[in-house]
């Protein structure tokens, strides 16, 4: 069964831009629209996403996810395809299973 994230499930506090909240979010690859680290419309279909692909339900792996979509991935990473490829690989080596 697919995870669904709320907005209290999260640890941090994302703005909501409700310009683009009609628009297509991330379902998966291939999609190479820009994402929006900031916004939460963005935010919740990319960490469904991979929460998903690295099947898990911890609390601390969504975190952790936030840590690294928000501070640590590289400003270079834009679109919503290389955010995926680049969450599932680093989260999924630090559980031991890279996928």
């Amino acid at each position: 069964m697919a995870i669904e994230i709320k907005p209290s499930d999260l640890y941090y506090k994302y703005r909501r831009n409700k310009e683009t909240r009609g628009e297509p979010k991330f379902t998966g690859k291939p999609d190479a629209n820009t994402y929006d680290r900031d916004d939460l419309y963005d935010v919740i279909p990319m960490l469904e996403a991979v929460m998903n692909a690295l099947d898990s339900r911890d609390a601390n792996v969504l975190h952790r996810l936030e840590e690294l979509a928000g501070d640590t991935m590289p400003q270079f990473i834009k679109t919503r395809e290389e955010v995926y490829d680049f969450l599932v690989n680093i989260v999924g080596d630090m559980l031991g299973g890279g996928r």
